[in-house]
């Protein structure tokens, strides 16, 4: 297993760390790591390692090797020279990018906030996020909805994880907002996020600490993608 050092701090900018395996195509498995690893919509962390020797093997992106959700593979880019197990390294994400990738996934929770649908999808990038929505009809009020949005942005919410049992997690369903993706299960016990008084839903992600740090978002496009379904773009300010 992999120990998530982003789970209890997502400010961790660098560990260090033992070389435990590497995988059929070249993923390095770490024992412990500040890497997120692509899942429930938001990216991969990219970054470097460093070798006691001085090279740095550049790291395209994170994920988890055959579904194994226990296990971190910090992938490569073409060309670098692999460590081996045993070997100790540095892991140094690329922290502007996940700083931008955090607020983010914080500022798509109080999305989900100001749109109060059940959520069929979503996405998290750099620049721009998205959530898909169970909505018959666009709201008329756009306007007010980009200002409710960053209302809650500026009030600094403080933004906090805690942890509940897989058994109340099924106790308490109505706190997921996602119809197709199930919070992870199955480990005896489920992370939530709780954003001051107003949000509170499973995540797995990395937050920032306050809701001011997000910046302001503008509402992008209002895409229909099915009878119900509609995509809600935002993008930072």
């Amino acid at each position: 297993m992999t120990e998530f050092l982003f789970r209890d701090d997502a400010y961790l900018k660098s560990t260090e760390a033992l070389v435990t395996e590497i995988t059929a195509d070249g993923g390095v498995i770490l024992d412990r790591t500040v890497f997120y690893a692509t899942s429930g919509g938001q990216p991969g962390d990219s970054g470097r390692l460093l070798r006691d020797d001085g090279t740095v093997i550049t790291i395209a992106t994170a994920l988890h090797p055959g579904g194994d959700k226990s296990r971190i593979a910090h992938l490569p880019s073409e060309g670098q020279l692999l460590p081996h197990p045993g070997e100790t390294v540095t892991a140094e994400i690329d922290w502007d990018r996940r700083h931008r990738l955090m607020r983010m996934h914080t500022g798509l929770h109080l999305l989900s906030v100001v749109f109060p649908f059940p959520v069929t999808g979503g996405s998290i990038g750099e620049d721009k996020g998205r959530l898909d929505f169970d909505m018959p009809e666009v709201p008329d009020d756009l306007a007010a909805i980009e200002a409710a949005l960053n209302a809650m942005i500026e009030a600094d919410h403080r933004v906090s994880a805690e942890w509940i049992t897989d058994a109340e997690m099924e106790a308490n369903s109505a706190l997921i907002k996602t119809m197709k993706v199930k919070p992870p299960m199955g480990q005896g016990r489920v992370r939530l996020v709780r954003i001051g008084d107003i949000d509170l839903q499973p995540c797995g992600g990395t937050h920032i600490a306050s809701t001011a740090e997000i910046g302001r978002l503008v509402l992008g496009k209002i895409e229909k993608k099915g009878k119900q379904n509609r995509r809600v773009s935002v993008l930072f300010g």
